[in-house]
């Protein structure tokens, strides 16, 4: 790039490490829900979705909230570049490990995986702000992370391919050694760009005043541990789980550290970071809703979704089901469903009870079922999530043209506004899976491919508008010697939804009407819309400052 780019230097280089990460992470996460619901013999931990779903929504609320203490590690001690190569290389043992299929390997990689990401995530992420901080790139500071997000959603997108081949060809552990593989490569990717960031990754010395920061640090970290190992063992539980008890627990002394970084502040910084606290709190629904996509839309996408493919392909899920009786006469076969198996009688009109019955078959119409022994091909459940990705790809530059056009007449909405259009267009996103449920019959037939895709379609747009200006929000506002705490706060925020997220999905199988968890989903980001649209003209008042 010239001198004259819109654009540092460093910004491909940060965008292909994060591409990596992303394909690292999501090859990994997209068939992290099926790995734990998968029956053994077929190499998975055969859990029940309630279990999986809340050892999914702690994990990916745990990869949330260690950043608010790689954050400031970063900022005071260890420096930026330091910390994300480390957080890298943790990462991919942690993937690396998940290959064991032994439940101490499984939480360990996972242990592993959540320190990693603490370190990594807040800290690639101020540094392309600090990039951003000259003069000559502050004002596309919003494209670039758009182009950012843009950029890494790329991994995002082609992981699950490799994810269903390596898994359906090889096998759950050459699927996850190759998330390791893809990891390790961002980090070689981060160190040869070293050149064009390392003048920004300077560690801020901590001010006298600033040195009480680091006391209160150490001893809310042990508060925190403290208040969640009382969640984790109090009698029964408060929030539906253990881990979700303890969890939450643990973000109480938290949460009471950011307040008092509001309390050090002086007048004018209190403003942005009242601003901010006051954004992170009402995107927590939005990450709830959000991040169903590994659960409750994995499920959906897994048992309600018509998945048949027309012809086969390499990566091809085959379900072959057999009945206990070793003679049955095509002609003579009559179809029959209940709730739990598919049954056919024989030759004598005897029923006979299917074994190994796949749970796709449940709601399949009867003409569709293959003979017995025969096989039937299905797309992998896991390409779903890579709708999402697909479409941030190709709606982002889209988006940034939208608002360029509107910078140019001096129309922009702020980056407030755009959160808050960004929570009222993925609460219509619920809306198309509502249509879906009640188009299916409550899921009594199997569902268009076409409605999930509608659904992702719908929420991509709504978190172009949230998700990356959160990031330039964070970078915006933030007071200097608080950049990457404050990048762990909006991680935070993140974490605690991506828990809630958890929790929704763990009452998948209690709505007998499944339209019913989508309205739910649709309430809370409505309400969430309304409070941010109640207090927009203040919000507004500061980004304007």
């Amino acid at each position: 790039m010239s001198s004259t780019s819109k654009h540092p230097k460093g910004l491909l280089f940060l965008a292909f490490t994060e591409f990596w990460e992303r394909f690292g992470y999501y090859l990994m996460i997209g068939i992290f829900f099926l790995y734990m619901t998968t029956d053994m013999k077929e190499g998975g931990f055969g859990w029940e979705n309630a279990k999986a779903a809340d050892v999914f929504g702690t994990f990916i609320a745990c990869v949330y909230l260690t950043p608010f203490i790689g954050g400031l590690l970063a900022d005071m001690k260890f420096g930026y570049r330091f910390s994300i190569t480390l957080g890298g290389i943790l990462m991919g043992i942690g993937y690396c490990l998940l290959s064991i299929r032994e439940e101490w390997a499984f939480f360990t990689s996972l242990g592993i995986m959540i320190v990693g990401n603490g370190f990594f995530k807040p800290n690639i992420s101020t540094l392309l702000g600090n990039l951003y901080n000259d003069p000559k790139y502050k004002d596309n500071k919003d494209t670039g992370y758009n182009l950012f997000y843009m950029s890494i959603n790329i991994g995002a997108f082609f992981c699950n391919f490799i994810a269903a081949f390596m898994r359906i060809k090889y096998g759950w552990d050459w699927a996850f050694i190759a998330a390791g593989i893809g990891m390790f490569i961002g980090v070689i990717t981060f160190w040869i760009g070293m050149p064009h960031y390392k003048h920004v990754d300077v560690r801020k010395e901590p001010k006298p005043e600033d040195k009480p920061v680091i006391m209160r640090f150490l001893k809310v970290l042990g508060v925190a541990l403290g208040f969640g190992a009382l969640g984790w063992f109090i009698p029964d539980t408060v929030f539906g789980s253990d881990s979700t008890d303890g969890f939450l627990f643990a973000c109480i002394p938290v949460i009471y550290f950011y307040s008092t970084i509001y309390k050090s502040c002086n007048e004018e910084e209190k403003k942005s970071v009242g601003t901010m606290y006051t954004i992170f709190g009402i995107v927590i629904i939005f990450w709830a809703i959000f991040k169903l996509n590994g659960t409750a839309l994995t499920t959906y996408a897994n048992s309600y979704t018509d998945r048949e493919m027309p012809t086969e392909w390499v990566a091809t899920t085959k379900y072959l089901y057999q009945c206990d009786n070793s003679v049955v006469a095509k002609n003579d076969t009559v179809f029959q469903l209940d709730e739990q198996f598919r049954k056919i009688k024989d030759v004598n009109g005897n029923p006979v009870k299917c074994i190994d019955y796949p749970p796709y078959f449940k709601n399949l119409a009867p003409e569709k079922y293959p003979e017995p022994g025969k096989e039937l091909n299905l797309i992998p459940t896991e390409l779903f999530q890579s709708i999402n990705p697909f479409f941030v790809i190709f709606l982002t530059p889209l988006i940034v043209m939208f608002f360029g056009f509107l910078r140019k007449r001096k129309k922009e909405p702020t980056t407030a506004t755009k959160i808050s259009y960004g929570l009222l267009i993925s609460a219509l996103s619920t809306l198309v899976m509502v249509a879906a449920v009640y188009y299916t019959n409550n899921g009594n037939t199997k569902a268009s491919a076409w409605w999930l895709i509608g659904c992702y379609g719908v929420i991509t747009i709504g978190e172009l508008c949230l998700s990356p200006m959160g990031l330039s929000m964070v970078s915006k506002l933030s007071p200097v010697r608080y950049t990457a705490l404050m990048m762990g706060g909006w991680s935070l925020a993140t974490s605690i939804g991506n828990k809630l997220s958890g929790v929704l999905a763990k009452n998948w199988d209690k709505f007998d009407d499944k339209a019913n968890f989508f309205w739910v989903n649709f309430a809370l980001l409505m309400v969430a819309f309304i409070v941010m649209m109640l207090l927009l003209k203040r919000l507004n008042k500061v980004f304007h400052q």
